[in-house]
This record gives structure tokens, C-alpha cells and sequence, in this order.
């Protein structure tokens, strides 16, 4: 009907009215989901909270592969095969609240409701398209430019509407485990990030739009703030260059 305003689909909403608000879980911060290796038998949708996705190597180092956010899906690789595992833990870094679903229930979903295929289907290609910016991050990006992309996507700079400007509680410590650094490196980023006004930290973090400027343009504290000036070389008119000489073998020209 014209005038008609289309609601936007909230996957929880639709979730709830599927009939599965039984299965709302509460995770402590710190407490885990799931841990590596664990059988994938379930997938999880974030309500509210952050959490995070860890490997663990044979050689007992963690490296953090993702942030997630309300909105996102947990443990999709469960709808692999029936004889999965998780390769990696998922934990939440704030107190979350989360709805389960067992691979059943995840399957006769996406078969029977076609506009929560297209949601599950959407999340699916933007955590691949997100992930190799994290493998880019982590390959290319030292451990300053890595904590202020992670501080920067704890703030949901880049979605819709206003960014929530304070980020959830978290100590430098788990920093230092997301970006692969120490604490002292931390510690120091964060010092410099507050003095050149990126952000405010006084128990709570409150990140600016300037810290930006790190990431999309390369830019870190300790450099000046203009870029050197770049000369473009033109080819000298054909009229204003000199006649090369032809030597020949002889030494003649």
C-alpha cells in the first residue's frame, strides 16, 4: 500500500516468535560458548553483548580472529556436516545474551523461511568479506594501526546511524590477546592515542572519529601531521628537449 513503511527484520524478534526464546542463554564475561574442538552442534545469535573468536595453536599461543557484535552469528559452521568441530573458541568479552538453535532447528529455518535465509546468507558473506580484512590486518598492519582498527570496531565506526562511542568494558590485557602485542604496547598506544585527542580513557573508553585517520589513511601518532608534497614529473615537451646525439662505432658523430 503506498505510504506504507516496510519494518526493518530483526532476526531476534523473528527468532522469538519461532519459538525459541526457551533458549535463551546469559554468558558471563570471560565464560565461552564453545571451546575449540568442541562438537559443532549448534549455532548461537547475539542479542546484546560483544564476544570474540580465539584459535589456540599445538604451541598454546592465542591469536583472536574476530569481534562480534548483536546481530551476528556464532558457531555457523555447525551446518558443515554432521560430524564438525569448532575450530575455534567463542567468548564473550561483556556479559552476552544469546539464542541457541540446534543444526536442526537452523536447518528447517532456513528451508522454510526465505527472509531469514537472506539474513543468515548476508551475515554469512560479510564475516568471509571481514575476515580477510583481518588476515590483511594482521599480515600488513603493525600492533598501533591493529589496536586502533579493533578499538575502532568495538565502536561500530561504519555501520548505520550514530557509532556508539564508548566501547564496552575491557582491560588492556585483553587488548594486548586481540592484537597479538603486550600490555606495555597497549599501554603506550593508549597514552598516545589520548593525547592526540583520538580518544578519552578514564575507566571507560570513548573513541573519537579522528582515530580514523590511523587506519583509512595511514596515518599514526608519531608522524608529522601533513604528508610530504608529491612532485608529479611530466615528459619535457618534444620542443624544449635536446637533440640526443648518434655516436657511432667510430666515436663520429
Amino acid at each position: 500500500m503506498p505510504g506504507t513503511r516496510r519494518t526493518q527484520f530483526d532476526p531476534a524478534r523473528f527468532l522469538a516468535a519461532a519459538g525459541v526464546t526457551h533458549r535463551m542463554i546469559q554468558v558471563k564475561a570471560g565464560h565461552v560458548f564453545y571451546s575449540q574442538g568442541d562438537p559443532a552442534d549448534g549455532i548461537f545469535f547475539l542479542d546484546s553483548g560483544r564476544a570474540k573468536l580465539t584459535v589456540v595453536s599445538k604451541r598454546g599461543k592465542e591469536a583472536t580472529v574476530t569481534l562480534l557484535s548483536p546481530g551476528d552469528f556464532i558457531g555457523e559452521e555447525s551446518l558443515a556436516g554432521q560430524t564438525e568441530v569448532h575450530l575455534a573458541t567463542a567468548a564473550a568479552v561483556t556479559p552476552c545474551k544469546a539464542l541457541k538453535l540446534s543444526r536442526k532447528e537452523m536447518v528447517l529455518l532456513l528451508h522454510e523461511q526465505h527472509e531469514f535465509a537472506d539474513i543468515f546468507l548476508k551475515f554469512v558473506l560479510l564475516r568471509g568479506v571481514r575476515t580477510q580484512e583481518d588476515l590483511i590486518d594482521q599480515l600488513f598492519n603493525n600492533s598501533e594501526k591493529r589496536l586502533a582498527r579493533t578499538l575502532l570496531i568495538m565502536a561500530e565506526f561504519g555501520k548505520p546511524g550514530e557509532p556508539e562511542t564508548m566501547i564496552p568494558p575491557i582491560t588492556q590485557e585483553a587488548l594486548a590477546d586481540m592484537i597479538g602485542t603486550t600490555r606495555s604496547r597497549v599501554s603506550k598506544f593508549m597514552n598516545n592515542f589520548r593525547k592526540l585527542g583520538y580518544i578519552d580513557y578514564n575507566g571507560r573508553i570513548h573513541v573519537h572519529k579522528a582515530l580514523l585517520n590511523v587506519v583509512l589513511h595511514d596515518r599514526l601518532p608519531h608522524q608529522t601531521a601533513t604528508r610530504p608534497v608529491v612532485v608529479d614529473h611530466f615528459p619535457t615537451p618534444a620542443h624544449q628537449r635536446k637533440r640526443a646525439k648518434v655516436v657511432s662505432p667510430t666515436g663520429k658523430e
